[in-house]
């Protein structure tokens, strides 16, 4: 979503629909040009708590990132990592293809919304709900799908 309300509204959005708040995660770049890390965080943990979608924020300070939500925990410490963000987020079971692209978007200021689908049906609505919010790089169709590939 390239703005924190867009994040914000995709989020709800998906709660709507009934996806869980444990299955959403939200990734961002740490905070605007001329602020602290920690300043990124404490705004991602208020877009987290203000959606009601994550309890939890870690701050990446290699990545120059902060995750709330299941992705924290793969990317945490993907930070010092020679594999760095591509890498962590094809750990976590994003193709690479679509992980250079979120790379590329968190670069420019977006913030990811990601949420685990369980199955095929749940990833084309969830790509829908997030289409309809204005979500971009939902669907790829020159790629098999795996679990987090509906969501940017």
């Amino acid at each position: 979503m390239r703005t924190r309300a867009d994040a914000e509204r995709a989020v709800e959005r998906v709660m709507r629909y009934g996806f869980r708040r444990d299955i959403i995660s939200l990734v961002a770049s740490d905070a605007a040009p001329g602020q602290e890390l920690e300043r990124g965080g404490e705004a991602l943990g208020s877009l987290a708590a203000a959606s009601g979608a994550v309890s939890t924020t870690v701050v990446i300070a290699g990545l120059g990132l902060v995750a709330a939500g299941p992705l924290a925990a793969a990317l945490a410490g993907a930070g010092d990592a020679p594999c760095g963000l591509v890498g962590a987020l094809a750990g976590a079971g994003v193709s690479e293809h679509r992980a250079r692209a979120y790379e590329a978007g968190l670069r420019e200021g977006a913030v990811l919304v990601a949420v685990h689908a369980h199955s095929e049906r749940d990833a084309e609505i969830l790509a829908l709900i997030l289409e309809y919010a204005g979500a971009e790089d939902v669907r790829s169709e020159s790629a098999p799908r795996r679990p987090y590939d509906s969501f940017i």
